[in-house]
């Protein structure tokens, strides 16, 4: 159900919701200027291009979201993936690739893929946003510092470059920008403050002060990329045919894979702290459409905020007006201040984002798993962390899933137990019965268990061997072909085996698997009794209706 919709149900559009909700969106609109910016410039584009993503993100995903109060735009997590995008195709291929990752985000959401990608695990992701958070604070030292441009490819050579040439850092623009990172986070310290949005209080200050001195060592928006234009421009198509789309699916999927992810999380984070339900399939077709609509608007690609939906609930807003009116003070903004924004340092918005980072790599909870999880876990998080960082992030998520699948696999192949039954007491060893063993398997029958249930097979020299299937939840091909096959192998040397227990999903698999019907009369018995009644009886090897 669309947010619009479900806040209607609701009745959050009612008069009496309009100024708590108004008051959130402002807040939220002043917390997102310097970010929407800060973002933009850090992906390699225009920093009105992010407030474009702002707008029209925040309008779409608040209305045609899976969440009532999502508050959508540009976000740090994208920034490794669109700067790279933008450095090798150019920002018309961005837009290209945004719009691409917003058609396969609404394609995730009509095939009900919402709840599929709630599944990757926390040591994943908090490796890859761990690393991400290093790649942007390493990123932004040469505008903190007033360093020469940054040449190379690699993170290793980025940062060799920044360690050899941090001698020659720009006093005024690093006391700027040491200045400004104060400045965001004294609202953390005074608690007077607290209500004011450092990143705002930064932005403020310190373009004030060089609207005043104009340093002409200190890099601004002007003196890098002119002045902000005034509105959204017009709808038009981003450029670039069938050619320019084909090399683009790649990092298409991985924005769309990331712009899932983050969105979730983002509407996780807000059930929580809200007591709302989100609904997770039309949440990734909202985020698509907002994809789709942005580059068309000249944005960049677009993903749930958390620290912009949590500004929003702690600031009263219950409904999408919320993020509605955050949309419309952004545009305000365009309309209005634009020009003052020539005098924003860069250095300011890099300080923005060493917070953002330091957020976003949640060091406290990469500590914590390192110490106190399995070692596994630690292991997969840490690898994953190192491929983000030196290697490439869809890479790190890849092996990172790939990697848990597989430690899961092994872990539930160890549960997997085939182990010799006890028979009742007619039959004792010594008895007419004492060439009949018995095997159970506790646990899935699936193809990691083939092993165990070999090994179990060849170590009964027995003559009636019995197989309790009365704790098998569920069984795969694999599994059950390999049970073909040592039933073959013990019939091919005289032996009988019967199989009792098995429930009706898997007798309905066994018989598919043309196991029922090439097992002897009697050999299939609903439990342990009846297996042992028919052991005792003539074996025939015709086969079983």
């Amino acid at each position: 159900m669309f947010a619009a919709r479900d806040a209607w149900k609701a009745g959050l559009w009612a008069p009496r919701h309009w100024a708590g909700n108004i008051v959130a969106g402002v807040i939220v609109g002043v917390v997102a200027l310097p970010l929407a910016m800060a973002f933009a410039i850090a992906s390699g584009v225009k920093p009105e291009q992010g407030l474009y993503t702002a707008i029209v993100a925040g309008v779409v995903v608040s209305l045609f979201g899976g969440s009532r109060v999502q508050i959508a735009g540009p976000t740090g997590a994208f920034i490794v993936i669109l700067s790279g995008i933008v450095a090798e195709h150019g920002v018309v291929g961005l837009q290209l690739a945004t719009l691409m990752a917003g058609l396969m985000l609404c394609a995730f959401g009509l095939a009900r893929l919402g709840g599929v990608i709630r599944y990757i695990p926390l040591p994943v992701i908090l490796g890859f946003t761990a690393g991400i958070g290093i790649i942007i604070w390493v990123g932004q030292w040469q505008a903190f510092f007033g360093l020469p441009p940054v040449p190379g490819h690699f993170f290793h050579e980025k940062l060799w470059f920044l360690l050899m040439n941090l001698p020659r850092l720009d006093p005024v623009t690093t006391a700027v920008g040491l200045g400004s990172l104060t400045l965001v986070l004294l609202p953390r310290w005074v608690p007077t403050l607290r209500w004011v949005p450092g990143p705002l209080l930064a932005l403020i200050v310190a373009t004030v002060l060089q609207g005043l001195l104009q340093f002409p060592q200190l890099a601004t928006i002007g003196s890098t990329f002119g002045d902000l234009p005034r509105g959204l421009p017009l709808p038009h198509w981003p450029g670039g045919g069938l050619d320019r789309i084909l090399p683009l699916i790649g990092p298409a999927f991985a924005i769309a894979l990331l712009g899932a992810i983050e969105s979730l999380l983002s509407a996780v984070v807000a059930d929580s702290m809200a007591g709302t339900r989100h609904d997770s399939n039309a949440e990734l077709f909202g985020q698509g459409l907002a994809n789709v609509i942005a580059p068309l608007f000249g944005g960049i690609a677009a993903t749930g905020a958390i620290a912009r939906t949590a500004t929003n609930i702690r600031s009263g807003g219950t409904a999408p007006l919320a993020g509605v009116v955050h949309a419309l003070v952004l545009v305000l903004v365009l309309l209005a201040f634009a020009p003052l924004a020539r005098n924003i340092p860069l250095a300011t918005l890099a300080s923005i984002l060493f917070v953002v980072a330091w957020n976003m790599s949640e060091t406290h909870r990469v500590v914590r798993l390192i110490r106190h999880a399995p070692r596994a876990d630690a292991v997969i998080l840490c690898l994953t962390l190192l491929l983000t960082v030196f290697a490439d992030l869809v890479v790190a998520v890849n092996i990172g899933i790939v990697l848990s699948i597989l430690h899961f696999l092994h872990r539930m192949a160890s549960s997997v137990d085939v182990a010799p039954m006890a028979l009742p007491g007619a039959a004792l060893p010594g008895g007419p019965e004492s060439r009949m063993r018995a095997l159970q398997v506790r646990g899935p029958l699936f193809f990691a268990a083939v092993e165990s249930l070999r090994a179990a097979f060849r170590s009964q020299d027995a003559d009636v061997l019995i197989l309790s299937l009365d704790r098998v939840p569920f069984a795969d091909a694999t599994a059950l072909q390999a049970l073909d096959d040592e039933i073959a192998a013990v019939r091919a040397r005289g032996g009988r085996v019967i199989l009792c227990g098995a429930d009706a999903r898997i007798r309905g698999k066994l018989n598919r698997m043309g196991i029922l019907s090439r097992l002897g009369a009697g050999d299939f018995q609903p439990d342990l009794a009846a297996a042992l009644d028919a052991a005792g009886r003539p074996h025939s090897n015709a086969a079983s209706s």
